[in-house]
C-alpha cells in the first residue's frame, strides 16, 4: 500500500473553502489519483431524515455505530467521546487514498492552502507574527494587496488550479503506510 498524502484547505467562514476543495479534488481525480476528503464541522451534522430507519437506529436506538449501505454509497454514523484530529481520522478510515484533502482543522500539523476573500473578513488567517510560513503552501485570494512569503494566486489568474494541484501533491504531508 502506498503512502497517503494530506493537505488542509483553510480560511475564514464563507471564504470559498468548499468550492476550492471541490475544484482541487476534481483536478486531482482527473489525474487519476484516489482522492478522499475530511470536513471539519463546528456542529453535529444530521445526514438522515427524521423517522427513517437509519435515523431511528441512531436517534431512538442510540446505536454506537450505524452503517447505511445502498447502491453506490455507504454512510457510517459513529458516536465519539471526543473529536479526532484529521491525521488519526485519515489513518482509520482513508488509508487507501493517494491524497486526503482536509477542509478546516486550522491547527492540525498539516501543510495549508488558504482561501481568502475580502467579503469573508478584513485579513487572511495567515499572520506572519503568529504563523510559520513554512506551514503554508499557497493562498488563493481576490485581494490584490495580499503579499506573503509563499505563492499567492488570484482567482482571476489563469491556470492557477493546475499549479496549486502540483504544489498540493508535492508539499502534502506524507503518512507512512
Amino acid at each position: 500500500m502506498a503512502a497517503t498524502r494530506m493537505i488542509s484547505i483553510i480560511g475564514l467562514k464563507n471564504a470559498g473553502k468548499t468550492t476550492f476543495l471541490v475544484a482541487l479534488a476534481a483536478e486531482l481525480v482527473r489525474r487519476k489519483f484516489r482522492v478522499m476528503t475530511i470536513k471539519h464541522g463546528s456542529h453535529p451534522a444530521d445526514m438522515d431524515q427524521k423517522g427513517k430507519d437509519t435515523w431511528r437506529h441512531w436517534h431512538e436506538g442510540n446505536a454506537e455505530r450505524v452503517l447505511m449501505e445502498s447502491p453506490g454509497q455507504r454512510v457510517l454514523f459513529e458516536r465519539t467521546a471526543t473529536e479526532s484530529d484529521p491525521i488519526t481520522l485519515a489513518r482509520r478510515y482513508l488509508g487507501d487514498a493517494d491524497i486526503v484533502l482536509v477542509e478546516g482543522f486550522k491547527r492540525a500539523p498539516l501543510p495549508k492552502i488558504e482561501v481568502y476573500r475580502t467579503v469573508a473578513g478584513p485579513k487572511p488567517v495567515f499572520d506572519p507574527a503568529v504563523h510559520d510560513p513554512a506551514d503554508w503552501v499557497a493562498m488563493v485570494t481576490d485581494d490584490r494587496n495580499v503579499r506573503a512569503p509563499f505563492p499567492v494566486f488570484r482567482f482571476s489568474d489563469t491556470a492557477w488550479l493546475v499549479t496549486i494541484a502540483n504544489l498540493a501533491w508535492d508539499r502534502a504531508r506524507i503518512l507512512p503506510p
